[in-house]
């Protein structure tokens, strides 16, 4: 009997025989039905990589994009049966994928957009409002340790990827002349994935944020490389879109 690894492993690696026990009517291995089989998968994944990168796609063209990806595909296969996660390692692919070093953008511009599908994924949560913000006293709220929600997500690029993805959503597709870098907060706050270009001095806070930095050392953070910095103002701008989550109330018995 053929074991469910070696079936795996054969059906993802062209290098290995067909499984035992896989023959033809004539009892021989079946190695062209196999091969089809086995394509098929291939073709499926490259799929998968194409639906989830859809701007890294039209910028490099149809041909360029499945022969990268069939390259990717051929070296790393999916984790387990779903395959939602399946590409996160495609940017790093990119960014080492010679034919592609004319476009030093293109590996930021593809982790955006896996982090969009991650955003777009990620588990519900009840996003902290502004008015949230109003209730708590001044003093508790300069030690107050937030969370992100689920769902956000940063990228920082030394290449506008934020607003060139963003020109990739309406048809036809109008690229105005861009530089520079750019700070990309992703937000879930309702059911779709909104794309901000914040501040890198938000992004710093929001970062500091994110490795369970209270309200106080988060602005900290930002003030020490950027003196403008609000954090007022911009506390209450990101609760606005939706980049954390409200604290978890706990239940009291009456």
């Amino acid at each position: 009997m053929t074991s469910q690894h070696q079936f795996t492993r054969a059906l993802t690696d062209p290098a290995q025989p067909v499984p035992a026990g896989l023959v033809s009517p004539r009892g021989t291995a079946d190695s062209k039905r196999f091969a089809v089989y086995r394509n098929n998968v291939h073709v499926s994944l490259v799929g998968a990589i194409a639906a989830r990168f859809p701007v890294t796609r039209q910028l490099v063209g149809e041909e360029f994009f499945t022969g990268m990806a069939r390259l990717y595909v051929g070296q790393t296969k999916p984790n387990g049966p779903v395959l939602l996660h399946y590409g996160d390692s495609f940017p790093d692919f990119i960014a080492q994928f010679p034919p592609a070093s004319g476009l030093p953008y293109l590996p930021d511009l593809a982790r955006l957009e896996a982090a969009w599908t991650d955003a777009y994924n990620a588990a519900d949560a009840i996003a902290l409002t502004p008015s949230d913000l109003t209730a708590i006293a001044g003093d508790a709220l300069a030690t107050l340790v937030l969370t992100l929600a689920p769902s956000t997500r940063l990228v920082q690029s030394s290449f506008p990827v934020g607003s060139l993805w963003s020109a990739h959503q309406a048809m036809p597709v109008t690229i105005p002349a861009l530089s520079g870098s750019e700070c990309v907060l992703l937000t879930r706050p309702q059911a779709d994935v909104r794309l901000t270009i914040i501040p890198p001095s938000a992004f710093t806070f929001l970062t500091a944020i994110g490795r369970g930095r209270d309200l106080t050392m988060a602005s900290q953070a930002a003030l020490a490389d950027f003196s403008d910095f609000d954090p007022g103002s911009t506390l209450v701008g990101l609760a606005g879109l939706g980049a954390f989550a409200a604290p978890i109330k706990e239940h009291v018995d009456d």
